[in-house]
């Protein structure tokens, strides 16, 4: 294949694709670059199996820690399992194409994107879902049609095309926008509160820079100088039309039985009779099994559609009425928050523990290392559908899903400043029949919100699904499993009573217009309100104090060149403070200390200690000092830890002074007052204007550090 380059300007930088020059004999590769971000993308074909009777597409994204200029984290130098990030950024390719291969078409085929340079400000995940697309379209692996990518984001009310990471902190929506150039294939994007109809325009204005990527991706195939794809039809499978005509009003009616077990119970019946008189045991087969099992599949996707596209749901609901929802609160004894939500037969156990800076989560990467003090884990058990698998840690769906609800969450979680607490929610799915991953929303708002969080407003979310033919189509409210398995779409929207948090939508068909695209998203809005409703019956408002279980937080900013001085010579000073009250204590580079306690008292002995050690001498506060050293002129007194200040002879009382040792001793403690902080931060101390202010209030003077007899005061020279 010769090298081919095309090019473009998008959003204020040089988009260029190129081919034939990397990676060889992959059978289609791509060079991706933005910015100084560079992206490689292969696509290889594997040999056909004809046993297969699935799509076996494999999608690998990988980031090279070179490509920042950076050394892998921890003791083995080289990239390990794929981070979080990688496997999100899998998916994020995997969703667009997927629908797009041809229908019976079951090769295996590897997409792997590779980062081989990153300017840390443009994001690799895009420019590896346009080398994806272009990776297949100039291989000889039949995909259907191209797709492009980009990124929208929205500041000041204006959408930008490609947002930096710095722009993106300014921006109220982060929206990823895939599809063809006829219709959108994947949507996910995440938002502040954002309106449907803005949603809506994002979307649409995403799409028209999608058709710009894609005309450079055909035109790329043109120079490298493929001819039209064509792509032959597969074989028709000559027992569809019998087990239509035997058994379909059969399977209609065990459809229609309401219950996941009952009804997978009955059709599982009606399935084993079929296999037993198609493929008898001991008996040579008429027809190949994969063939027998595929009629049987395409029999169930055809009557769950039809029933739908009658009225009839595989439940007896109607097309846009929600499952019974139940919500309960603190259910747990020891945890700090707690909650159940359930939606029909799918139910989510959600907790919140409250911790410390020192549970911060450390995120590692191209971009430069940072923290998370908001985490959402979603793990899906094997139980919670019946079934018995090993147990290997989370898959890419857990991870996944645990991290659509935690975006969705996370813009109504108070700022650290307000609520210094480390958050971290735990979804345990314990029965699933349809979007778990938007009731895990639903729990993960009322298990703050009984921790104690003040969150802002509360967040739930519902999954729309979609059966599409060629004349008509219908949009169904919280799909359950057979819908979501037999239907074209899973488009789920979370968000609060006044706008959209978290999107997504998963499609098998080609894509879907802007009529499907705002009735969703008003369905969504309608069942999300109802479903509000159901959980502020349960909760109206956060708790107003957080669990007792949990530990009480006081945070103070301290002056960052006296942590030295609180943490003292080998730590001794803070861990004597520690050891005395109990607390846990952090201290941050910029000097925000973080205490941490289950005794409110000793949490509050904490921080006096540390105030004392680390105040800033104020002129006008009186303190109590220590006399540490006595002159002829007066008395260098400590008021706070390493700093003191010189209160004069004038200044020790307010009656004339003949000798410092007459007033006070060395180790005596008395009330000072600082005067004045001269140019060279000396601090001048006076105990006269102490002792005139307690006569002033009517109050008895302190008797002296020194304990001796005053002289008589001179009368003053005439």
């Amino acid at each position: 294949m010769q090298m081919s380059r095309v090019e473009q300007e998008l959003g204020g930088r040089t988009l260029s694709i190129e081919t034939g020059r990397l990676a060889k004999q992959a059978h289609g590769s791509a060079l991706v670059q933005y910015g100084d971000t560079v992206v490689l993308v292969t696509a290889v074909e594997g040999d056909p199996d004809e046993a297969r009777d699935f799509f076996p597409l494999v999608v690998d994204y990988r980031e090279k820690t070179y490509a920042a200029g950076k050394f892998p984290g921890g003791f083995i130098k080289r990239e390990g399992r794929p981070t979080t990030k990688e496997i999100l950024t899998s998916r994020l390719i995997d969703r667009p194409i997927r629908p797009l291969f041809p229908a019976g078409y079951t090769n295996e085929v590897q997409i792997m994107a590779v980062v081989l340079s990153a300017d840390k400000e443009n994001d690799p995940d895009i420019l590896s879902m346009i080398g994806a697309s272009a990776a297949l379209h100039v291989s000889h692996i039949p995909f259907l049609r191209p797709t492009g990518a980009i990124r929208v984001g929205r500041i000041g009310g204006e959408f930008i095309i490609q947002p930096t990471h710095s722009q993106l902190e300014e921006s109220d929506l982060d929206l990823v926008v895939s599809g063809t150039r006829e219709a959108v294939t994947m949507i996910e994007g995440f938002a502040r509160e954002l309106s449907e109809e803005n949603m809506v325009q994002a979307i649409l204005f995403g799409h028209q820079q999608v058709v710009r990527v894609i005309d450079m991706i055909e035109e790329l195939r043109q120079k490298v100088g493929l001819p039209p794809l064509t792509v032959p039809a597969p074989e028709p499978n000559p027992l569809v039309e019998v087990f239509r005509e035997r058994f379909y009003q059969e399977l209609k009616e065990r459809k229609q039985t309401v219950g996941k077990q009952e009804r997978a119970e009955r059709v599982r019946e009606l399935r084993e009779r079929i296999m037993q008189e198609f493929l008898p045991e001991g008996a040579e087969p008429v027809y190949p099994p994969e063939q027998v099992h595929a009629a049987f599949h395409a029999l169930e996707h055809r009557v769950v559609r039809d029933l739908i596209l009658e009225g009839k749901r595989v439940d007896g609901r109607s097309p846009r009425q929600l499952r019974q929802v139940t919500c309960e609160v603190g259910v747990l004894p020891r945890t700090h928050g707690s909650a159940i939500f359930q939606r029909g037969e799918t139910q989510a156990l959600v907790t919140t523990t409250l911790g410390t800076t020192s549970d911060e989560q450390r995120v590692d990467g191209l971009v430069e290392e940072y923290s998370k003090k908001f985490m959402l884990d979603y793990n899906f058990p094997p139980f919670s559908v019946g079934e018995v698998r090993p147990i290997r840690g989370p898959g890419r769906r857990e991870i996944g899903h645990g991290a659509l609800a935690e975006r969705s969450i996370k813009p109504v979680v108070p700022h650290p400043e307000k609520f210094p607490y480390t958050i971290r929610v735990v979804s345990d799915i314990l029965e699933s029949n349809g979007s778990s991953s938007m009731a895990s929303v639903c729990g993960a708002t009322l298990s703050l919100m009984d921790a104690g969080v003040p969150i802002s407003d509360p967040v739930a979310g519902i999954s729309i699904g979609l059966v599409k033919e060629p004349d008509r189509y219908i949009l169904l409210t919280d799909i359950v499993g057979d819908e979501d398995h037999h239907g074209d779409m899973d488009f789920k929207v979370a968000g609060t009573g006044r706008g959209i948090t978290g999107i997504q939508l998963d499609l098998k068909i080609d894509g879907i217009d802007e009529q499907i695209i705002r009735e969703t998203l008003d369905q969504a809005r309608e069942a999300r309100m109802e479903i509000l409703r159901t959980m502020l019956k349960t909760l109206p408002q956060p708790r107003h104090e957080i669990s007792p279980k949990a530990p009480r937080l006081i945070q103070l900013r301290i002056n960052p060149d006296k942590i030295g001085l609180l943490i003292g010579p080998q730590g001794k000073t803070i861990k004597a403070i520690q050891e005395e009250t109990g607390a846990k204590i952090d201290i941050e580079d910029d000097g925000t200390v973080t205490i941490a306690c289950h005794d409110a008292e000793m949490a509050n002995l904490a921080r006096q200690k540390v105030e004392a050690i680390t105040e800033e001498v104020r002129v006008g506060k009186i303190y109590e000092g220590r006399v540490t050293s006595i002159k002829d002129f007066g008395a260098f007194i400590e008021i706070l830890p390493g700093r003191d200040g010189l209160c004069h002879i004038s200044e020790l009382d307010d009656k004339y002074v003949d000798k410092v040792e007459n007033v006070v001793k060395i180790g005596d403690r008395l009330q000072v007052k600082v005067i004045a902080i001269d140019d060279q931060d000396r601090v001048k101390l006076s105990r006269k204007a102490v002792l005139r202010e307690q006569q002033g209030k009517g109050g008895e003077p302190p008797p002296s550090g020194g304990g001796g007899k005053r002289p008589p005061r001179r009368p003053p020279q005439q």
